[in-house]
């Protein structure tokens, strides 16, 4: 009895041990203060905790709950080419219609309306000798990308929130929910998943200047570290003696070996960065600080490409207030808006461009996906994206790739870069064609970001 008591025991004894040992990582996470989160950030064990805490979600830790709905009567408002007193008469019933029967589906109410009138959608829609049903269809396929557009711009949106488990998804046809666990500021929050999404256009640098101004920031970098050794450094290497790091050594160094901890970080954007550790070329480390955490892709047609895990610490770097001085004023880094898998290691490239925008969203009247005609041996059989104009837009279009052939133009949603395509030539109709897509879904992603601005 007396042995089974004992078996029993220990059973019970390591089930808590382990649970424990389970526990301890979300205890620690919800016992920090602002200031030990901040360190923990800088050490780069932030991201590391959070992975092993247990996810909690609304019910337990607060948090924001959002349900967003695309607006069809402004999307059918805007498609409509031809409009008439009767056609606003129509669309304002249907929003009635819709408020007393919201399990109804906007547009099969919108065309009935129409319908009853004793009127064609070809009428306000398409052309006079479309047929309906390709105009609903063409109608539904624009819902629906207004839905995958509000997709794309809000989950860009939240992952400034660092929040670890956001939740967004489609619910029917045509709403958005979104479940932020753990957010605070709830009205900042509303602010930046609200606003309107900003499509820009922007040139990149001449390479000369960006590879001036990346020298600059690697000098004045190694100034500021040399400057930071200090006491702290000199004991730190008395305490290490002379220890040789193994190969393995050499490869790991931590956000706090570039900064200390006495630098402050709430102001950065840490959005879905991994900082449990940099990637860096320790051969050239000391001498080239800054270069050390980048990769050169320029001469394989890419631009500056940093290593996930090295994108918190670019980010600290870029902004300190010594760096921020010797980057010129017309210009910015901005980061491209998806990683590029290379072999195991995700990268993200950062792109030089003037801050000034050459032309924005609001020239632009349509994007689509085609493929490639014989025209083009680059683009022949292959995905392109091609986007249209209105005459304003056209005329800028056309003196800024008359002006600039053979630079690349950014193309820039709320200050992420999705392709940075290059002008072969001046442009004078407003009639574009982006090649170099690597797929059919790289093509429609960046369809998706030319039509949400």
């Amino acid at each position: 009895m007396k042995r089974k008591n004992l078996v029993r025991t220990i059973i019970v004894i390591v089930i808590l041990l382990w649970s424990g040992w389970k526990l301890y990582p979300t205890v620690r996470l919800n016992t920090l203060s602002m200031e030990q989160r901040e360190k923990l950030q800088e050490k780069g064990k932030l991201v590391e905790l959070q992975n092993n805490a247990i996810k909690r979600g609304l019910d337990l830790q607060g948090g924001m709950y959002l349900v967003l709905e695309v607006d069809i009567a402004q999307l059918l408002d805007n498609l409509a080419k031809r409009k008439d007193e009767k056609f606003n008469q129509i669309l304002e019933k249907t929003r009635r219609d819709i408020l007393a029967n919201p399990q109804e589906d906007f547009l099969t109410l919108f065309i009935n309306n129409l319908h009853e009138n004793n009127l064609r959608l070809s009428r306000y829609f398409g052309s006079p000798a479309q047929k309906e049903d390709s105009i609903i269809k063409m109608l539904r396929k624009e819902a629906k990308d207004a839905i995958d557009r509000s997709l794309h711009i809000l989950r860009n949106r939240v992952d400034q929130f660092g929040v670890s488990e956001p939740n967004i998804q489609k619910q029917g046809s045509h709403r958005i929910v979104i479940e932020l666990p753990g957010i605070k500021d709830i009205d900042r929050a509303k602010a930046l998943i609200g606003k309107t999404a900003l499509l820009e256009f922007k040139l990149l640098k001449e390479q000369d200047i960006t590879t001036e101004v990346l020298r600059r920031i690697n000098e004045e970098l190694k100034r500021i570290r040399k400057g930071k050794k200090g006491t702290e450094q000199e004991v730190k290497q008395k305490t290490e003696k002379q220890k040789t790091p193994s190969p393995e050594e050499k490869k790991i160094i931590r956000a706090e070996d570039l900064f200390g901890t006495s630098l402050d970080t709430a102001q950065i954007d840490t959005s879905a960065q991994d900082t449990t550790g940099l990637m860096v070329d320790q051969e050239i480390f000391e001498e080239n600080p800054f270069f050390a955490l980048l990769r050169d892709m320029r001469s394989y047609g890419g631009e500056i490409a940093v290593p996930e895990k090295n994108v918190y610490a670019v980010n600290k770097i870029l902004n300190m207030p010594e760096i921020q001085k010797v980057i010129p004023p017309d210009a910015q880094f901005l980061w491209s808006g998806k990683p590029v898998k290379i072999g195991d290691f995700s990268y993200y490239e950062l792109f030089f461009v003037k801050k000034e925008p050459e032309l924005t969203g609001k020239y632009l009247t349509d994007a689509d996906v085609q493929i490639g005609g014989g025209s083009s041996l680059a683009s022949a059989g292959k995905p392109v994206v091609t986007m249209k104009m209105n005459s304003e837009g056209a005329k800028i279009f056309a003196r800024v790739t008359g002006a600039n052939v053979g630079r690349r133009l950014a193309i820039v949603l709320d200050n992420k870069v999705y392709s940075a395509p290059r002008i072969n030539t001046k442009i004078p109709h407003g009639n574009a064609i982006i090649e170099g897509m690597a797929d059919m879904k790289e093509a429609k992603d960046l369809a998706i970001v030319l039509r949400a601005g």
